[in-house]
């Protein structure tokens, strides 16, 4: 049985791997009249549909690369991008697309020489009350430059690609940029190693566990490279049901697991916190006995916070320790998080990870150092724009972004901090995870985010930001009397800033660079 993509809505769209399959060979063969070759790119503007990995497995025909666009920036800031990976052929929902003011600098970007522009699907105008804005989203453009995919697809006489997939070169995602302009990841080719669409495939049933005929669902934007990885597995598998939600609602989530008997689903801490935040009687309203897998990366994820997801779900919650750069580099179920508190687990098969010191030194077992790992099955990357890049992440095959942690005498691999985000204050290492995780807890705090920011005496002073739950407030005389006997004073923030809402990502990595530079205006 092969496995059908639904896009939730309010209607349910169904494709199934062959119409599927027949849409990307007729995208496929208008990619090859635009002369598009081997790695060439190809870039993706689009909020989450099924479109989107027909776009993929188009891009897998003709052998290109594909570059995700996030799709809340404006075009202005997605201009970088085109021109440092080139892209020849952008594909965009229309109401992304915001007349002579993207039309004008699109069609300067040197590389770009076709816009396929696609109507906006009513389930996501219904998902982001954009159902007003119709017109704009299935209006064609005109301009020479724009062609409509959706056109092309429905023409009686489509020619197809009648060749077979090559070798898959897959995503060229961008980081996030916290460091400076986005960073492009390309990944070098290396035909010794099994065709990447392979290893997506065996990653199906040995990190995500899946087997024929199960239900994956995904909310979280898939320009993210986790969430977009972990439905290319479901679409290398090819045996897999996939449902994807374009926006993350925490009561319509057990509603869909209840409705649609969803087995597996990609959830984020954030997405968690929401859940637990919902009222008793809503928690119990749904039938969510069917999951029986949840995969959380992307963001730490605090242990409280497992453990009342494993009281109420049950013990199906997995973390992974990953990276757009290097991937999923380990895993760890909930039976071992309850013994090993705060642990992201041990590396998956294929994968290693070293502790090593600022001179690239072995550092004891327990010992906090920065982490590098290694995953064999994936060749390594180079960044095409350096700006911001660091100077050396490498230590013979093992690469490091930063992070630090520490391994115990199990093999238990614990995140203490990005290297970059730490705070030295008076001398003293301070890791601002461990304090959100302790200040998320008051009632009074519905999101928060700790930093360092520069102090004439002690180097560095602690800073909390907070985004306070409905009809609360919050002091620092309050904040640091919580924190009394929970936290050793020198990590107590000095300075609380109340915000509406935190810059944070929908995969709940936060944007710290912007909260520094907020608050030193």
């Amino acid at each position: 049985m092969a496995g059908v993509f639904h896009q939730c809505g309010q209607s349910i769209c169904k494709r199934t791997r062959d119409e599927m399959d027949d849409r990307a060979r007729i995208i496929a063969h208008a990619l090859a009249l635009q002369d598009l070759k081997e790695d060439d790119v190809v870039a993706i503007f689009m909020r989450n549909h099924v479109d989107i990995f027909e776009i993929v497995e188009a891009c897998r025909y003709v052998g290109s690369r594909y570059v995700l666009l996030n799709w809340h920036s404006p075009v202005a800031e997605l201009l970088p991008i085109l021109d440092d990976c080139g892209a020849k052929v952008l594909f965009a929902h229309r109401d992304l697309l915001n007349g002579e003011n993207d039309l004008k600098p699109l069609s300067l970007v040197p590389t770009l020489s076709v816009i396929y522009t696609i109507k906006t699907p009513d389930s996501i105008l219904e998902r982001y009350h954009l159902k007003g804005n119709s017109l704009l989203a299935s209006e064609p453009k005109t301009r020479e430059q724009y062609q409509c995919l959706d056109t092309l697809l429905a023409a009686p006489n489509a020619k197809r690609h009648n060749k077979p997939p090559k070798r898959f070169k897959g995503m060229f995602p961008y980081t996030s940029g916290s460091t400076g302009k986005p960073k492009g990841i390309k990944r070098d080719e290396d035909l010794t190693r099994p065709d990447p669409y392979l290893i997506f495939k065996g990653l199906s049933e040995a990190l995500m566990q899946l087997s024929k005929g199960d239900r994956f669902y995904v909310s979280a934007p898939l320009y993210h490279s986790a969430p977009h990885a972990l439905t290319l597995c479901c679409l290398a598998a090819g045996n897999i049901d996939v449902y994807i939600e374009p926006q993350f609602d925490p009561e319509r989530f057990l509603k869909d697991i209840e409705q649609f008997k969803l087995t597996h689903a990609y959830i984020v801490p954030t997405m968690m916190v929401r859940l637990l935040k919902l009222p008793e009687s809503v928690k119990s309203k749904y039938d969510i006995s069917s999951l029986r897998f949840a995969l959380s990366t992307g963001s730490a994820l605090p242990s409280d916070v497992k453990e009342a997801m494993i009281k109420w779900f049950g013990p199906i919650f997995y973390e992974s320790y990953g990276a757009s750069e290097l991937g999923f580099m380990t895993l760890i179920s909930s039976q071992e998080a309850l013994a090993k508190p705060n642990s992201v687990g041990k590396p998956i098969p294929g994968a290693a990870i070293k502790i090593l010191s600022d001179n690239k030194e072995a550092c004891e077992v327990g010992d906090v150092g920065v982490i590098y790992a290694h995953l064999s099955m994936f060749a390594p990357f180079k960044y095409t724009n350096t700006t911001g890049a660091p100077s050396d992440l490498h230590a013979g095959e093992f690469t490091t972004l930063g992070d630090m942690g520490y391994v115990d005498e199990d093999g238990y691999l614990y995140i203490c901090d990005r290297k970059k985000d730490m705070i030295i204050s008076g001398g003293a290492n301070i890791f601002p995870a461990e304090i959100e995780s302790v200040i998320i807890e008051m009632f009074e705090v519905a999101d928060c985010a700790v930093f360092g920011v520069p102090d004439a005496e002690y180097g560095e002073k602690v800073v909390v930001a907070v985004q306070c739950s409905p009809g609360n407030t919050l002091s620092i005389d309050t904040l640091q009397g919580y924190l009394g006997g929970k936290l050793a004073r020198f990590k107590w923030p000095k300075m609380l800033q109340i915000l509406d809402a935190l810059p944070r990502e929908d995969t709940g990595k936060i944007f710290k660079n912007k909260l520094r530079a907020q608050f030193s205006q």
